[in-house]
């Protein structure tokens, strides 16, 4: 699912890569709604075959895409309800039910066949639970060959996540590319950062939002807080998680809300109310879009557009990349060094999910120290 310019998000989450009729199946990388939001759209336009995902993808997945459709049309509602312009829900909630009928789990490690000459095997991408990179195993003429898709790649350390990894046996490689072009400060200085912030933010009377996806980044960033409070690092103040999607907790801090980019759900409520508040602080912990509300919130602008009305921007804005779940440029070179030393035959290496510049300069990166790298543009066909 795309997030940016509404309408220029709108028209693109419409537009399908190619005709439902000729879509034999869909494998599925992980839960995140920047990969799975749009499989209920399918439903909607009449795909009816098999949607393939890790087993813990798959639960995920069943409450995630519930949560989508609700959001969509409950926003809808209410900008409707103040005569305000709105965008169409993709889909609704009967879409998303029938996406978990066709969604079939499957383990890491266990090749299943996607259709005839197509077989696949999910393993551990180290970025959300549930998430992989796929082996795809293609064979006509008698002649096998191997794609591997990175999946969004994660980072090693993260307290409750594993380590990513690298798939064996490559003939070429389809790889993200998000933060191609910089590194995350370390795991350890962005729980020092964190509890600055909790201190400061605290100490002034203020609040802390914190945008977050709501799989992954939000339990990281309960773990932190839950364990800095332990250790005395910060003052214990409440922690409220605003988001059916995420874990219960016993105790509370203000706010943690989904959605990580900003875009929509409750996160917009929270922000309207808390944005022109000089002692609050809006803690970004996860990568932001072009042209989403997340982004120009980074890039401090003075006014926010929030359901069409105007929001002072005064609260506090910090930005920790260490908290993210996926990987910087050093990690993922070095994953995709570990992925060479296994595939003998690796060859072409197409740079997916990333900025245009990002990809570009990722693409230097790697076209320097001797890797074959291209940066397909959208709906290219390439045969390998």
């Amino acid at each position: 699912m795309f997030q940016g310019k509404r309408q220029d998000s709108a028209e693109k989450n419409r537009t399908l890569p190619l005709p439902i009729r000729d879509l034999d199946a869909v494998v599925l990388s992980h839960a995140h709604i920047d990969h799975s939001g749009r499989l209920p759209y399918l439903i909607a336009e009449g795909y009816s075959k098999t949607i393939w995902a890790t087993a813990a993808t798959r639960d995920l997945c069943a409450v995630m895409l519930a949560d989508s459709a609700h959001i969509q049309e409950r926003d809808a509602e209410f900008l409707a309800k103040r005569k305000k312009d709105f965008i169409e829900p993709l889909y609704g909630m009967r879409h998303a039910v029938r996406t978990m009928d066709l969604m079939v789990g499957v383990p890491y490690n266990r090749p299943f066949d996607v259709v005839p000459g197509v077989r696949a095997t999910y393993v551990d991408a180290g970025h959300i639970l549930g998430s992989a990179s796929v082996l795809v195993d293609c064979t006509e003429g008698g002649k096998t060959k191997r794609l591997v898709f990175s999946g969004d790649i994660g980072r090693s350390g993260l307290a409750i996540i594993r380590e990513p990894v690298p798939p064996e046996g490559a003939d070429v490689l389809i790889m993200e590319s998000t933060y191609g072009n910089r590194d995350h400060e370390s795991v350890e200085g962005a729980r020092a950062k964190l509890a600055q912030v909790v201190r400061e933010t605290a100490a002034r009377g203020g609040r802390i939002l914190i945008p977050a996806f709501a799989v992954g980044r939000t339990q990281e960033v309960i773990y932190a807080l839950h364990s800095l409070a332990k250790e005395g690092a910060i003052p214990s103040i409440p922690i409220y998680v605003d988001s059916p999607l995420a874990i219960d907790v016993t105790t509370v801090f203000e706010i943690i809300a989904a959605s990580g980019m900003m875009e929509n759900g409750r996160i917009l409520h929270h922000l309207a109310q808390g944005a022109s508040d000089p002692r609050n602080t809006i803690l970004v912990v996860g990568f932001q879009a072009e042209h989403t509300l997340g982004r120009r919130v980074v890039e401090r602008q003075p006014i926010l557009q929030i359901f069409g009305e105007d929001v002072a921007l005064h609260a506090r804005v910090v930005v920790i990349d260490g908290y993210s779940a996926h990987a910087d440029r050093t990690e993922m070179q070095t994953w995709l060094g570990r992925v060479r030393d296994k595939s003998p035959r690796l060859g072409q290496i197409w740079l997916v999910h990333g900025e245009a510049p990002v990809q570009d300069e990722f693409k230097a990166t790697l076209t320097a120290i001797g890797y074959s790298v291209e940066c397909p543009e959208p709906h290219t066909r390439r045969a390998f």
